[in-house]
Parts: C-alpha cells; sequence; structure tokens
C-alpha cells in the first residue's frame, strides 16, 4: 500500500514538472511568434535595449559579470555599493535615478534639460552649470543687418613660424582638414556696439568663420592643407525655408559633398562660439587673455565612442601645452540639441566650441594659434608613426 502511494505521488510529480516544462515551451513559441510578426517599429532592437539600459550604472554589469568569473570582482571598486534592485528597475522604467535630482527636473522644467548631460572630462572650472548653451534665435533676427567693429583688425599679427625649409613636413596640394561653420554668423558682443542681448550677436562677416580662417593660416604654415567652406548656412536656411534648428540639416550636405570632392580630407572640425558669459570662457596664459575651446561629442550615433578618443587625446594635448585653454570634452545627447552634429560622418570629427559672446577677436585668434600648434604636432606625430 505504502509503494503504491510512492508511486502515486511520484506519478504526479512527474506529471506537474511536465506540465509546467509543456507549458514553458508553449509560452516560448507564442512570444517567438509574437515578436517575430509584429510590425518592425514594435519589434526589440539592440538599440532599444541598450536605450533601456543606458540608465543601469555600469557598475550592476560589472558585478553580474563577477558572478561568472570572480576575477571581475577583484576590480569592482571597495567603495561602491552595488544599486539597490527597486532603484535599478526604477530607472530602468521611467529614466529617473533617486540619488540624481536632474533626471527628474530635466523632464518637467523647460529648460532644464540642458544639463542633463554627462561630462566626460571637466577642464579647470568646468561643471554643470557652465555647459555650453546653443541659443536658438529666429532666423530673420539672425539675418538683420548690424553694425560691427573689429578694432586694428588690419594690423593684427599672426603668430611667428618658422620659415619652412626642404626638411619642414607638409601634407603638399593635399587638403587634410576641413572646417566649416554650422552657425556662420555667430559673433561677438565687443565687434557689435549697437548689440547687448547674446542672443542677437550675429553678424554676416565678423564672426566665427574669422577664427575658422585664421585657424586654417595657422595649421597651413605648419605644413597641414587646410580647407575652408565659405557657405553661408543661413542664407541657405532661408532659401530652403528652414529654421535655425535646421542648421546642421543644412551642413550636413556642405560636409558630404568636401569628403566627395576630396578623398584626402582626415580631420573635420565644426568652429563655434559658446553663449554663456565670459568668465566661464576665458583663461589668462602667460599674462595673455585666450577663448577658452570646449571639445563636444554627439553621442546620438552607433560610433561616437571613436570621436570621443580623438576629442580626449585632443584635450590632453591642450591642457599640456596650455593648461587651462581646453573646457574638456562634453558628449551631448538627449532633448534640446542634434546629437549627431554630422560627426557620424567621419571618425575624425569634432565640434569646437572657441569663446563665448563676450570674447574678442585678439581673444579667440590667440586659441586659434594655440589650437593649431598643439594639433600639428599632434597630426605630423601620428603621420610619423604611420610611416613607420
Amino acid at each position: 500500500m505504502l509503494m503504491r502511494n510512492r508511486n502515486y505521488h511520484g506519478g504526479r510529480g512527474f506529471l506537474k514538472k511536465s506540465a509546467v516544462y509543456l507549458a514553458c515551451v508553449f509560452f516560448l513559441f507564442i512570444t517567438i511568434g509574437i515578436l517575430t510578426t509584429i510590425q518592425p517599429a514594435y519589434r526589440f532592437s539592440s538599440n532599444m535595449v541598450t536605450e533601456w539600459t543606458s540608465d543601469i550604472d555600469g557598475s550592476v554589469f560589472l558585478y553580474l559579470l563577477g558572478m561568472e568569473n570572480r576575477s571581475f570582482h577583484q576590480v569592482f571598486p571597495e567603495e561602491r555599493v552595488l544599486p539597490e534592485l527597486p532603484s535599478s528597475l526604477l530607472q530602468i522604467a521611467t529614466s529617473i535615478r533617486p540619488n540624481d535630482p536632474r533626471s527628474l527636473l530635466g523632464n518637467e522644467l523647460p529648460g532644464f534639460s540642458i544639463f542633463h548631460n554627462h561630462i566626460l572630462i571637466a577642464g579647470e572650472g568646468t561643471d554643470y552649470t557652465n555647459l555650453p548653451y546653443e541659443s536658438s534665435p529666429p532666423l530673420e533676427e539672425v539675418l538683420k543687418e548690424r553694425e560691427a567693429v573689429v578694432v586694428g583688425e588690419e594690423g593684427q599679427q599672426k603668430k611667428e613660424t618658422t620659415n619652412k625649409s626642404e626638411a619642414t613636413p607638409t601634407t603638399g596640394d593635399k587638403d587634410v582638414v576641413f572646417l566649416y561653420n554650422s552657425h556662420n554668423r555667430e559673433s561677438f558682443l565687443p565687434h557689435l556696439p549697437d548689440i547687448s542681448d547674446p542672443n542677437l550677436a550675429h553678424h554676416p562677416e565678423v564672426n566665427i568663420t574669422k577664427v575658422s580662417e585664421r585657424f586654417a593660416d595657422q595649421l597651413e604654415a605648419q605644413g597641414i592643407g587646410t580647407q575652408v567652406d565659405d557657405t553661408d548656412i543661413m542664407s541657405v536656411l532661408q532659401q530652403k525655408d528652414l529654421d535655425y534648428g535646421s542648421s546642421y540639416t543644412a551642413s550636413r550636405e556642405v560636409v558630404r559633398e568636401a569628403f566627395s570632392n576630396n578623398k584626402q580630407i582626415q580631420y573635420v572640425f565644426d568652429l563655434h562660439r559658446d553663449s554663456i558669459s565670459r568668465e566661464d570662457t576665458t583663461k589668462e596664459i602667460n599674462g595673455e587673455s585666450y577663448a577658452r575651446i570646449m571639445i563636444v561629442v554627439g553621442a546620438e550615433f552607433e560610433t561616437y565612442e571613436q570621436n570621443l578618443e580623438f576629442a580626449t587625446e585632443l584635450h590632453y594635448l591642450i591642457e599640456e601645452k596650455y593648461p587651462g585653454l581646453s573646457r574638456g570634452v562634453l558628449p551631448k545627447k538627449g532633448a534640446g540639441t542634434n546629437g549627431v552634429f554630422n560627426q557620424d560622418l567621419s571618425e575624425n570629427a569634432l565640434l569646437l566650441e572657441f569663446g563665448g559672446v563676450e570674447n574678442n577677436m585678439d581673444e579667440l585668434y590667440r586659441s586659434a594659434d594655440a589650437l593649431a600648434e598643439v594639433f600639428s604636432e599632434f597630426y605630423w606625430d601620428a603621420e610619423a608613426v604611420d610611416g613607420n
């Protein structure tokens, strides 16, 4: 009798396990069927999973890897506490981090989203209160004619460079650097006597394009062939009935055409000026005033980390020769910004914020000279390594 009961209960247990197994298999097939038959827009993708998990602290993944390979636990910081499961689930579901009020306020307060960026490298004095700010004025205001004054521009001395000799490296007739300006009419208040509003600091001639020309001249003096685009992007927007926010769409065609016409281009720089105050965009070095440079990388395309590597190396080279000149490296994505900046077209493409709306041309030219010096050394060192 006892043996019969054991067989009976054993049979019932086997049937339960079999039923659970069959139910799981059935559920799996149903799930796979749903995922493979729904419209592509609603399917799971690697990008979707990446977006969901982007707000999870990286230490969580390190800890999970350590559960399989204990060597990972050795590099897990002792002072780092593993995030609690409820907090992690809240981040995945809402993108809100309990220990970071910016993640909530950025979604609720207009304009606060500009603080919802991660500073990869913070230069001297750089924090979340003085990140680059992209104003978006009405296009009709940008295109208005304004008086501009550049005192002593004709007598502005360029930085002395040694005369070229046969031993001086040169790219010959190849232009390997391409410079352009998506916001080409961004100007500077010290040269606009009738303007005090930073949002109205725009001019068709006295603007950021002069900094591009200065930068190009100094690169050429170092033997690096450089092409400067002179397209008036603002006029293109007007012709195509686009608003100021479409500047990168218009300049994208400029960059594509440049690549199409010149296969030798290796580096691409989009020069801008920031809209924040002078105290955050100016640095005194060796008794002279310089307009500081912020390196911006779009973080909304697949290969942006390659651009980040270039930006990081350039930052440290600048800091080595001109401490304090670089404001740091800022990846930008999310609401209120382009997030790509045409940098998906080249792994060596960067956006450079030269100074701010309150800097003057002397300060900007000094910074252009300094960056040309640093970049030329970087370029020729890289060419020497490639040659070897």
